[in-house]
């Protein structure tokens, strides 16, 4: 799908470019390059990643490399950007923690735009979105979100769902588009927090019950609940997540990247590669463009 559009540069990188040879004042012409332009020379681009997130992230055994959704979507955007992709893993904790003094350049990681990660981290349009799940380990018998009152529940650390489960969740002026009247956490709920969000079903899988319920979103769940980890779904949809692309915004010259992934990310939404990519790793199209 990617060989078609191998020298493809989205028409902001390209604007850039051009500005070097029209009559820009000496001064300009002098200064130094900003952020995509240093991209640009390199011939790279560096996107942080978890290899731990089915399907959107994590190592095929077989081959040894990354793949899924996001690495797809990361590919791609440096495709059109006409640069090499090279994908770095890290914790989650320290994408979202912003100041990423320069270990790498974006982040295509799921990432929700929220009103406190915006003091740290630039974002583009959503490039998909996410119901967030509520599910129970299977041998308990819950049925309903009712049934976790006052048991523990298992969250990645730094996430929107231990923000939701601790009151803190703020996506700004498009709240109420993305979280249903009525969604609150169960009553006398403990938050237990793990790495990354697929450790929580992991310990299912191995045996343990350190906790009873997981709060990740749908594609995370269904991933486990594929291979074959004992989850039973109580709620289909505690909140939707706006997804975005990131930038550590500590970087004081990256608005032109970020304006040209952005505008990477409309085309990819109306050219329909962000549809295909979903309904590969997904099975569903989730990208359709929301608030944001």
């Amino acid at each position: 799908m990617r060989a078609g559009r191998h020298l493809a540069v989205v028409t902001a990188a390209a604007a850039l470019l051009a500005l070097a040879s029209t009559g820009l004042p000496a001064a300009a012409q002098d200064a130094e390059p900003d952020y995509l332009q240093r991209i640009l020379d390199q011939g790279r681009i560096v996107m942080s990643t978890d290899a731990l997130y089915p399907p959107q992230s994590f190592l095929d055994e077989e081959t040894g490399t990354l793949v899924g959704f996001d690495i797809d979507v990361g590919a791609e955007i440096a495709n059109r950007l006409g640069v090499q992709f090279v994908a770095y893993p890290t914790t989650w904790a320290n994408v979202a923690s912003g100041r990423w003094a320069g270990r790498w350049d974006f982040s295509v990681g799921s990432m929700t735009i929220t009103v406190p990660r915006q003091e740290r981290i630039d974002f583009t349009r959503p490039y998909y979105t996410n119901p967030v799940w509520m599910s129970a380990h299977s041998d308990l018998g819950f049925t309903s979100m009712e049934d976790l009152a006052g048991q523990t529940i298992c969250v990645g650390e730094a996430t929107t769902y231990y923000d939701w489960l601790t009151g803190q969740l703020d996506l700004g002026e498009v709240t109420d588009q993305y979280v249903p009247a009525g969604s609150v956490p169960p009553e006398g709920a403990t938050v237990v927090t793990r790495t990354t969000d697929r450790d929580c079903a992991n310990e299912w899988g191995a045996g343990r019950q350190d906790f009873q319920g997981w709060l990740t979103s749908e594609a995370t769940t269904q991933a486990a609940i594929d291979d074959g980890i004992p989850i039973t779904v109580v709620d289909e949809l505690v909140f939707n997540e706006p997804l975005a692309v990131a930038f550590d915004n500590s970087v004081e010259d990256n608005d032109s990247l970020v304006a040209a992934v952005d505008q990477i990310i409309a085309d990819m939404h109306a050219d329909g590669t962000l549809s295909a990519l979903s309904e590969k790793w997904f099975g569903v199209d989730l990208t359709t463009p929301s608030a944001g």
